[in-house]
C-alpha cells in the first residue's frame, strides 16, 4: 500500500497539517515565542517536569510519551509544543481539530510522519468521533487500519507508524472522551501568569524587538494583561505605536498609562464584553444569580465564547461566582462599578433573573 506515501497524500497531509491561526497577531507571536525551556517564562512546576521528562526520553532513545496541555487560550501551548520538538531534536507537524475533517485526513497526516516527529493537534477536543477511532490504535501500538472497498468484500490493511508523539491542547478538557483522554501518558493545566512574570516576557519581547521599555511601563501593561502573555505582547505593540506617533519612541510610564488608557484598557485589563457583562449581571439582575443562557442573551453573546474566553479571568480575580442557581457578581465587582454591593444596584423592570445555572 505504499501509494498512501504518494505525492498526492502528501499534498493531502500538507492541507491538513497547517498553520494554527491565520489573524495579524500570527507573526508577532512567532517572532517572541521562546524555543526553549531555559527561555520559557513563567510555569515553573510544569518546566521542571517537561526538563524530566525530555531528559529521560533522550537517555532511553525514545519519543516522549503523548502529551495533554489545557487551560484558558494564550498561555502558551502552542509554544510548549514547538520547545518540546526543539528541546527533543524532532521536526512537529502542527494541525487543529476542526481541520482534520475524515478519517482519511488523519490517516495521510500520520503515514507522513517520520519517527520521533511530535504531531501538535489544537483543539483537540474538536476532532470527529470517526477520527477518534483512528486515533486510538495510533497513540498506543503505532498503527492505522484502513478499510478498502465496501460490502461483503471489504478487506482491511494495516499499516505501521513510526513511533511519534501526539501533543494534544484544548480549552476545554471537560469534552475530551474519556477513552481519548485516557491516552495520554503526560497531562498538565497550563495556570494565569502572575504581573512579574508578564513583565519580564514583556521586557523580553521589548528586546526582540527593539523597542525601549521601562520596567515600569512594562509592569503596568502586564497588570492589565489579564494574566495571559499573547495579550500582554498584543498590548505591547498598541503601546508601541503610540509611542512611535506620540512620544519619542520610548516606552515611559508615563507613555503606557496615556496609551492604554485611549485604548481604553482599565486596570484589569477589561474590554468592552467584559464590562458589558459585568455590568449587565449587577444592573440588570440585581448580581445574579442569573443563568449562563438568559446572561448570553442579555448582551447579545454566544454563551460559549462567555464561558471559555470571559468567565475564567472574571473568577480568577475574584469579580464573578459560579454557583448552582447561576453567575453571581461579588461585592469586589460590584464596588469597582460603583455599587453598593447586593441589593442597591438598579435593575431595570421586566427581566427575569430565573432559569438555570446553565
Amino acid at each position: 500500500m505504499g501509494t498512501l506515501r504518494s505525492n498526492r497524500d502528501t499534498r493531502w497531509a500538507e492541507r491538513v497539517v497547517t498553520p494554527l491561526r491565520l489573524q495579524e497577531d500570527a507573526p508577532f507571536d512567532n517572532l517572541l515565542r521562546p524555543r526553549n525551556l531555559r527561555d520559557f517564562i513563567g510555569q515553573a512546576k510544569l518546566k521542571e517536569k517537561f526538563e524530566i521528562y525530555i531528559q529521560a526520553a533522550k537517555a532511553r532513545g525514545e519519543p516522549l510519551d503523548h502529551v495533554l496541555l489545557y487551560g484558558p487560550p494564550g498561555l502558551g501551548k502552542t509554544t510548549l509544543a514547538n520547545i518540546l520538538a526543539h528541546e527533543m531534536g524532532v521536526q512537529i507537524k502542527i494541525t487543529s481539530g476542526p481541520a482534520i475533517e475524515r478519517p482519511g485526513d488523519l490517516v495521510a497526516v500520520l503515514t507522513n510522519l517520520e519517527p520521533g516527529d511530535i504531531l501538535f493537534i489544537d483543539e483537540v477536543h474538536r476532532l470527529h468521533p470517526a477520527c477518534e477511532e483512528v486515533l486510538y490504535p495510533a497513540l498506543e501500538d503505532f498503527r492505522v487500519d484502513i478499510v478498502l472497498t465496501q460490502g461483503p468484500n471489504a478487506r482491511t490493511i494495516r499499516l505501521q507508524l513510526p513511533r511519534f508523539t501526539l501533543v494534544g491542547a484544548t480549552t476545554r478538557i471537560g469534552l475530551l472522551t474519556p477513552p481519548l483522554r485516557a491516552r495520554f501518558g503526560i497531562v498538565h493545566r497550563l495556570d494565569y501568569y502572575t504581573a512579574e512574570e508578564l513583565r519580564t516576557i514583556l521586557l523580553r519581547s521589548a528586546q526582540i524587538l527593539q523597542v525601549r521599555l521601562d520596567a515600569d511601563a512594562a509592569y503596568e501593561i502586564a497588570r492589565r494583561a489579564r494574566g495571559t502573555p499573547r495579550i500582554a505582547n498584543r498590548l505591547l505593540r498598541r503601546v508601541r505605536d503610540f509611542a512611535q506617533v506620540r512620544a519619542d519612541g520610548v516606552i515611559t510610564l508615563d507613555v503606557a498609562l496615556k496609551a492604554l488608557e485611549l485604548f481604553e484598557v482599565d486596570a484589569y485589563g477589561f474590554d468592552d464584553v467584559d464590562r458589558k457583562l459585568m455590568l449587565t449581571l449587577i444592573e440588570k439582575f440585581d448580581g445574579g444569580p442569573v443563568g449562563l443562557n438568559t446572561l448570553a442573551a442579555a448582551i447579545s453573546e454566544d454563551k460559549q465564547t462567555i464561558e471559555e474566553i470571559y468567565e475564567p479571568y472574571l473568577m480568577q480575580i475574584g469579580f464573578l461566582k459560579r454557583t448552582p442557581r447561576g453567575r453571581v457578581a461579588t461585592p469586589q465587582a460590584f464596588r469597582y462599578f460603583g455599587y453598593t454591593p447586593r441589593g442597591t444596584a438598579a435593575r431595570q423592570p421586566g427581566l427575569i433573573p430565573g432559569e438555570s445555572g446553565r
